[in-house]
């Protein structure tokens, strides 16, 4: 009778033997540590190709007996350019040093490929912890650092690889939407259908955030107007463009609006001021993020705040226990009024 047969482990000297090089370099790169020997970027790729190609782990524990602690933790970022990233890297800085450890962060620009590169290159200085902050491919990331030895965690936007911190989404975008609406009955008379505005469909925030909008309309039965949910993306100018289209294509503008991000809502509030449509009057508008210059524009925008402290304290409560696994762990957003936030705002 046949007899089935364990199927074999991939073993260095095999990675090393489809490399064509040696299990010593194989190591070095797998390891963290192929810079100091002097090996090349393109076989380090290759190597690190390789095993995710063969499904390679190397053993955790016997990994962090062979080297010593490196004491540094990594983040890469998408963006630096609004309050909300920005805050997340500088209370990343304070937490990590407290614990007396070295951050290294680095802006990926919602690019994969370097987001990649970023985590290659982190591992390369032997990063204890990898956190990717809004990864447009976070999975990719956690079987890189995997394969290293390397615990990693995902901010912002979920994995199914490693554990997960975001913003409650549905929930904070379910509640800023009735916020608007019921400004919208106050100004105008009637509650009337909003206009969805930013962020990409295709990623987990905005897809909940969508949810929300639409449960929100759906609480006190105002059909959604599917034409009017535009996931343009985040850019200021993808805003603006996709208004001014809208605008042209119905001979109508949107009597209220949920902005996706402050980035958007720099679009937004360009083609308000540029088209001459809101002459008399401003629209309702509500934003899912957070700025106090926004309370300076005169138009009473509802604004919803992601709690980044309780973010990464649910990121460094991981870290601190070493815990691994899928888990998703989601943070409740912040309503509060704009000019309290203002002068309470730890950035400020």
């Amino acid at each position: 009778m046949n007899q089935d047969r364990p199927t074999k482990k991939t073993t260095i000297y095999d990675l090393a033997e489809l490399a064509g090089t040696s299990a010593s370099a194989v190591s070095a790169v797998l390891n963290g540590n192929w810079k100091k020997r002097r090996i090349s970027s393109q076989l380090a790729e290759k190597i690190t190709r390789l095993a995710e190609e063969q499904g390679y782990a190397i053993n955790m524990q016997a990994s962090l007996l062979r080297r010593e602690k490196s004491k540094i933790i990594g983040m890469i970022v998408p963006k630096y350019d609004n309050r909300y990233f920005g805050s997340i890297v500088e209370t990343f800085e304070t937490m990590a040093r407290e614990r007396g450890l070295f951050p290294i962060i680095t802006c990926t620009r919602r690019d994969p490929e370097l987001e990649v590169e970023a985590a290659r290159t982190m591992l390369s200085y032997q990063v204890e912890w990898l956190v990717s902050t809004g990864a447009t491919d976070p999975d990719r990331i956690s079987d890189i650092c995997g394969a290293a030895g390397v615990g990693s965690l995902n901010l912002d936007l979920p994995g199914t690889k490693a554990p997960s911190v975001i913003s409650d989404n549905f929930t904070g975008a379910r509640e800023l939407t009735r916020r608007i609406l019921v400004n919208s009955e106050r100004k105008l008379g009637a509650a009337r259908p909003l206009l969805f505005i930013g962020g990409r469909g295709s990623d987990h925030n905005t897809a909940e955030r969508v949810r929300g909008f639409r449960a929100a309309h759906a609480d006190i039965g105002i059909p959604v107007d599917e034409r009017h949910i535009l996931t343009c993306g985040y850019a200021p100018e993808k805003a603006e463009m996709s208004l001014q289209a809208l605008a042209m294509a119905e001979r109508e503008v949107p009597s209220g609006m949920f902005v996706n991000s402050t980035i958007s809502l720099e679009g937004v509030m360009r083609w308000i001021k540029r088209s001459g449509h809101y002459v008399d009057h401003s629209p309702v508008m509500g934003c899912f993020d957070w700025d106090p210059f926004a309370a300076l524009l005169g138009d009473e925008i509802e604004m919803v705040r992601q709690d980044v402290q309780g973010m990464l304290n649910a990121v460094f409560e991981v870290i601190d226990h070493g815990a691994r696994g899928a888990s998703l762990i989601e943070i409740p957003p912040v309503f509060v009024d704009s000019n309290y936030a203002l002068i309470n705002d730890p950035m400020v």
